[in-house]
């Protein structure tokens, strides 16, 4: 079972740029709960607390426990925008969810094994990760924060595709539905060789040609009226 996170959260009534522009200079982030037929409701968040979360790989895929002016509700994270340049968040969109409506959403994989399986332990042989997060479709009870992929086993030329992933009951992956072409890898194990390139114009067994001897410095000439 997933691990509960809870955050908090303050109901706010001022809108608008200027609004949201104040919230941010005060050390806050300004915020909205959308969905479930529901009125959206504005919200501001502390600006280090919410950036400590941001750490937390759980953040961006799990199920919250969003606590408001002390009543809780389950949401997730539907997007986040940053500051340019600056380390700071501008504006975040949690979304409702319902106990008994499938949803949506992005979790990381955790690559297990790697190191000793057998394409592991060839020099020659390059593991590429090529997907590190998948979408998934679950009730919000059977949400994970993430897939392991157990890769003890994998072998030289070994690929796994999204179907090859074991995942939790009640967990599926929409983009199989739509045919094999959408099966893609998610991981490959192929071998590297290095390809000697020869110099153009070098003729196989014929020895390096020899140096050119440097030229000679010319001698300068006489003027008129020198010394003889």
């Amino acid at each position: 079972m997933a691990e509960k996170h809870s955050i908090k959260a303050e109901g706010r009534t001022d809108q608008g740029k200027g609004a949201s522009r104040r919230l941010r200079h005060a050390g806050k982030v300004p915020g909205i709960v959308y969905g479930r037929d529901v009125e959206p409701q504005i919200i501001q968040l502390d600006q280090l607390q919410t950036m400590r979360h941001t750490q937390h790989e759980w953040f961006y895929s799990a199920l919250l426990d969003l606590e408001i002016d002390g009543t809780a509700e389950q949401v997730l994270l539907r997007d986040m925008q940053r500051h340019p340049f600056k380390a700071q968040l501008m504006h975040l969109d949690f979304q409702r969810v319902r106990a008994n409506e499938a949803i949506r959403v992005r979790v990381p994989l955790h690559f297990l094994g790697e190191e000793d399986s057998p394409a592991g332990k060839e020099k020659a042989v390059v593991v590429s990760h090529n997907l590190n997060e998948i979408e998934i479709s679950c009730l919000p009870k059977d949400l994970p924060e993430f897939i392991e992929v157990d890769l003890s086993k994998l072998e030289k030329d070994d690929i796994v595709h999204l179907s090859d992933l074991k995942l939790p009951a009640g967990v599926e992956i929409p983009e199989l539905k739509f045919g094999k072409e959408y099966d893609h890898a998610v991981v490959t194990a192929h071998e590297v060789r290095e390809e000697v390139v020869e110099e153009e114009g070098a003729v196989e067994g014929a020895e390096p040609a020899a140096a050119a001897p440097a030229a000679a410095p010319a001698k300068a000439e006489k003027k008129e009226g020198d010394k003889k």
